[in-house]
């Protein structure tokens, strides 16, 4: 099969990590692999003076051109400069992929020759910063859809009336995230994702740190992330902070924790805590994304309320104050979470949501009438329909 991914501007992000991981699964299984992304908008004259000003130096445009398809050997072309994507600039296929409300736009406009269209929804993208009216109207458009959790599949069904939307969670690369069954830390140890993004909350996980440092003061605190510290969001003192950390690094600060926080306001999955779990360290998550689905309550970990700081700071206290016994029990209920799961698995529920979305486009059926039920699994060989 003939395949093409449409992405914004491809970066670190955990968004355009997804991607590239189904592009390489599927380009292994065989099919033809194309990704087509533009660059990332110029830089301002006036907005590097700022930033030189501020001491934050002269911004680089070549580090934005870093992302996760670095290396991959698959065929990422990259436009020009920022614009639409245009028939011009997409191949023949059989599939069409969109996986951000703007590039749903760009593939809608496309010629039914570039492939089936399918919308690959990693988020509901509702949030203020953006043209909420049109990015809203990009889940109606008539494309089949998949999702990467069951919240995005109920919001397709009540907000949008779609109910043939497939459902395909992500997972762990479990070469790369594990522990032993391991014992809590010498000295009691938080770690959280930082990013200067308002939606991932990292405001109130440094607000929640600040009264746990001030009740805890022996408290280690460890972070990572691809944002530099910033004076907005400044860290507690004595922060381990790792910036762009490796990828065989990470799985090190997620075993080096007792507890990992994530107060985002919003997440379409949160892998970061599924990759904590999977290091076997317990996982205090606001009621977002697939924590929302994974995490109960004292079993492996806690769930708290967006913007909850006083619940997330209980939390933590709660799984710091176990004994070493009630500790490694929570710890290897984490890693219980997500032990079945695997990209194979989620890769091979993929594929067959592209071929469930190829018979869709052939038969005109987009939307399916409300009372109807339908399976995402091929009703016979999904290889042989192409």
């Amino acid at each position: 099969m003939r395949i093409t991914f449409t992405s914004p501007v491809v970066n670190w992000g955990g968004g355009t990590r997804v991607i590239s991981i189904y592009a390489r699964a599927l380009s292994d299984l065989g099919h033809r692999v194309t990704i087509v992304s533009p660059p990332r908008k110029a830089v301002p004259l006036r907005q590097k003076i700022i930033s030189l000003a501020k001491g934050r130096g002269w911004p680089s445009e070549a580090k934005f051109k870093q992302s996760h398809f670095d290396g991959s050997g698959l065929d990422h072309r990259v436009l020009d400069r920022w614009r639409p994507i245009s028939d011009d600039d997409v191949p023949d296929a059989d599939v069409v992929i969109a996986t951000w409300w703007e590039t749903a736009e760009w593939v809608n406009a496309l010629d039914r020759r570039k492939g089936a269209k399918i919308y690959f929804i990693q988020g509901h993208e509702v949030f203020p910063h953006l043209p909420v009216s049109r990015s809203r109207e990009t889940y109606r458009l008539p494309m089949h859809k998949i999702v990467v959790a069951k919240w995005l599949q109920d919001i397709m069904r009540e907000e949008y009336d779609d109910i043939s939307t497939d459902l395909v969670p992500n997972s762990i690369d479990k070469m790369q995230f594990f522990s032993c069954p391991r014992r809590q830390q010498s000295v009691p140890t938080v770690g959280f994702l930082y990013s200067d993004a308002s939606v991932k909350g990292v405001d109130v996980t440094l607000a929640a740190l600040k009264t746990l440092r001030q009740r805890h003061p022996e408290l280690r605190i460890v972070s990572f992330g691809a944002s530099r510290t910033s004076a907005k969001l400044p860290l507690p003192d004595r922060t381990e902070f790792y910036y762009f950390p490796k990828q065989d690094e990470i799985r090190k600060i997620y075993c080096s924790c007792d507890v990992w926080v994530t107060a985002s306001r919003s997440e379409g999955f949160n892998l970061t805590a599924m990759e904590a779990m999977a290091c076997r360290t317990p996982v205090v998550s606001t009621r977002t994304g697939w924590p929302a689905e994974s995490i109960r309550s004292g079993w492996n970990g806690f769930l708290v309320e967006i913007d909850d700081i006083d619940s997330i700071v209980n939390g933590v206290e709660a799984i710091l104050s176990q004994n070493d016994d009630a500790w490694k029990t929570m710890s290897s209920n984490a890693y219980a979470t997500v032990r079945e799961s695997s990209w194979s698995e989620s890769v091979a529920l993929f594929e067959r949501a592209l071929y469930n979305g190829c018979r869709r486009a052939k038969k005109g059926r987009y939307r399916e009438n409300a009372t109807a039920k339908r399976s995402i699994l091929p009703e016979t060989n999904p290889r042989s329909e192409l």
